[in-house]
């Protein structure tokens, strides 16, 4: 039984290579294996706009002319927005582009109570200082894994400040308000969900230049006050083709 078996098998596997090899003699062409399909590849270019919030963090010092009063440290509070871009992928691996964005921040801090000297008596003097929005413009440079883009941004940036210093013994303050310029630079990641829809995680950081204002705690009396700005967020983006 066995030996019939074995050549059966045989017999099969010589009929199957004799009817290749005749196939081959009459030119009939054998069937190629269907090629590899390569996974596309993320199209980064194009128009975006997009939401972020996060936390922001600011560090400076405010200062009376006048009395030498000094308040300096780190305040926090949440920061969110919106986003404004777009991207030019000039290669497979180097994407460049612009962005915008503006977002009202919860920055404020109010200092503890500094004694100083005025006319030779000792006054307690209090600041208090906050930032009420952010607006920024730059250019961002990134290296694309498909879908993922590792980027820097390089610009510059507004945002609104406020403070004020009041003598808490007879009342009298000084106060103001200064939109204030400065420069902007940063980085993040963005990955690609779909061809629209991509999310982000970046830290930023805006120096902005000093300015100083005068009020009435004495006719001569100014403050001013020096200030920097650390920006946490996390992102969405709709990009448009």
């Amino acid at each position: 039984m066995t030996k019939t078996c074995l050549s059966t098998i045989a017999a099969v596997a010589l009929l199957a290579a004799s009817s290749a090899a005749f196939a081959a003699d009459l030119g009939v062409p054998a069937k190629a294996p269907p090629p590899m399909m390569m996974p596309p590849i993320y199209n980064w270019t194009g128009f975006y706009i997009g939401a972020n919030l996060g936390g922001a963090w600011a560090n400076g010092t405010l200062t009376d002319n006048l009395t030498g009063a000094s308040f300096s440290g780190t305040h926090s509070g949440v920061i969110g927005g919106g986003t404004l871009g777009y991207n030019w992928q000039v290669s497979p691996n180097f994407v460049v582009g612009f962005e915008g964005t503006f977002d009202g921040t919860s920055i404020g801090n109010t200092s503890s109570i500094v004694t100083v000297p005025i006319l030779l008596k000792p006054t307690a003097i209090q600041g208090s200082i906050g930032t009420d929005w952010v607006a920024t413009v730059a250019a961002r440079f990134g290296i694309a894994v498909n879908n993922l883009l590792y980027y820097a941004k390089v610009g510059g940036g507004w945002a609104d400040n406020s403070a004020s210093l009041t003598n808490v013994v007879t009342g009298a303050s000084v106060s103001g308000s200064n939109t204030r310029s400065g420069w902007l630079a940063g980085g993040g990641i963005e990955y690609g969900l779909s061809p629209n829809w991509t999310i982000k995680a970046e830290y930023d950081y805006l120096g902005l230049s000093n300015w100083s204002n005068s009020g009435p705690l004495s006719p001569v009396d100014t403050f001013s006050i020096s200030r920097g700005i650390n920006m946490f967020t996390v992102g969405v983006n709709y990009k448009f083709y």
